[in-house]
């Protein structure tokens, strides 16, 4: 201990001292020759189509970039008004209580959250395909597993098979609707009806980040359930149709001794900052962005899906920001990477649904230079 303390003493001593003689030195260099730094880069490169992420780049709102602007200038004052300001109005807006709510960077924080205390007490069963990032912490730490549904030829999630294998071993059931990547929204009274009946033998957890892109928000939400009293998570965040995915802002409603379970394992709000707060803040209810949002998301899907259908693809129907794309006998990876060639970033390969492609619609002229460089990269892996 002794030995350690003395060499970090020593090697605290040694920076000093090559400080002390050599910041003359820089500083004279500085003077006669200006360093070089790199410029940042904030989204894509010019002229670069980036539809890789199902990001919203018409975000942030007007309102949100003000309300960033002056939060910017109180940055040096910790988050707790703003973290209890957004929980009192997301709790209004459903008639809950901020008990019921837990804030996090992005909904991903949250979601790690829920299937690490789920892995405490047994398994997490989701589709075969899903967006499982989150949850595969558990695989990832070695702490618990993923129980997968088989596929089904549709890519739909068979909500009767996934009730059908909940047994003693599944603590929590993970359904992410709009489902990531296929797009698919599950019948509304279908969904209320298995989380009815699921969450009398375990937690379910209902992703729902693309829910304020669907037509109808409130009628495709189960959020409701929650204030019946029904052991249901939501998972909530801003990236996608507020167009903050940067700002990383997310939340998860629960019932109170299920938030403060989840909370045990994460930072919680303890993560997030005012600038990402106070956007989250203003944009919560304009229904005027939104509207704007989800109307060029759907003018973008209409360029798409006809590109595909011009090219002799087809595509999953998609209520969503996003489309999956069947290549057919065509590699997703090497479709991916031609594409990239062409300026345009997708995604590749989803475990192994190696024919199959999503591309997030982003700004019209992204969309539009997908479309065109769609059928030369066809052409070339053809």
């Amino acid at each position: 201990m002794h030995k350690s303390l003395s060499r970090r003493m020593f090697l605290q001593g040694t920076t000093a001292a090559f400080s002390a003689a050599t910041i003359g030195g820089l500083a004279s260099s500085a003077a006669a020759k200006e360093i070089s730094r790199p410029t940042p880069i904030y989204g894509p490169p010019p002229g670069v189509a980036k539809l890789n992420a199902n990001e919203n780049p018409y975000g942030p709102s007007p309102a949100a970039l003000k309300a960033m602007m002056e939060a910017s200038q109180k940055g040096a004052y910790y988050v707790y008004d703003s973290v209890a300001r957004l929980k009192s109005m997301i709790a209004e807006r459903h008639g809950l209580t901020p008990d019921h709510i837990t804030l996090g960077s992005g909904s991903s924080a949250g979601l790690a959250a829920a299937a690490i205390a789920a892995a405490q007490k047994g398994s997490i069963l989701g589709p075969d395909l899903f967006w499982d990032t989150t949850s595969r912490v558990v695989e990832i730490q070695e702490i618990g597993e993923i129980k997968r549904l088989p596929k089904i030829e549709s890519l739909a999630i068979d909500l009767d098979a996934m009730y059908a294998s909940i047994d003693d071993s599944i603590s929590m059931v993970q359904v992410t609707n709009p489902n990531n990547p296929t797009g698919m929204l599950i019948d509304p009274v279908a969904m209320r009806n298995f989380c009815i009946k699921a969450s009398k033998k375990c937690t379910v957890l209902a992703d729902e980040a693309y829910n304020e892109l669907t037509d109808n928000s409130d009628a495709n939400t189960v959020i409701p359930l929650i204030k019946q009293g029904h052991d249901v998570i939501v998972a909530r965040t801003f990236s996608k149709i507020y167009g903050l995915a940067g700002m990383r802002v997310g939340y998860l409603i629960a019932q109170p001794e299920k938030i403060q379970e989840m909370e045990r394992y994460g930072l919680g709000w303890y993560g997030l900052n005012q600038a990402g707060l106070a956007a989250a803040i203003a944009c919560y209810e304009d229904q005027q962005f939104m509207d704007y949002c989800r109307a060029k998301v759907k003018e973008a899907r209409e360029i798409v899906g006809a590109a595909v259908k011009e090219n002799g693809l087809t595509a999953l129907p998609s209520v969503t920001n996003f489309m999956f794309v069947n290549l057919g006998d065509l590699n997703a990876e090497t479709f991916r990477a031609e594409m990239q060639k062409e300026s345009v970033l997708i995604r590749g390969i989803y475990r192994d649904y190696t024919n199959w492609s999503r591309v997030s619609m982003g700004r019209i002229e992204d969309v539009q230079k997908y479309a065109s460089a769609l059928p030369k990269v066809l052409h070339r892996i053809s």
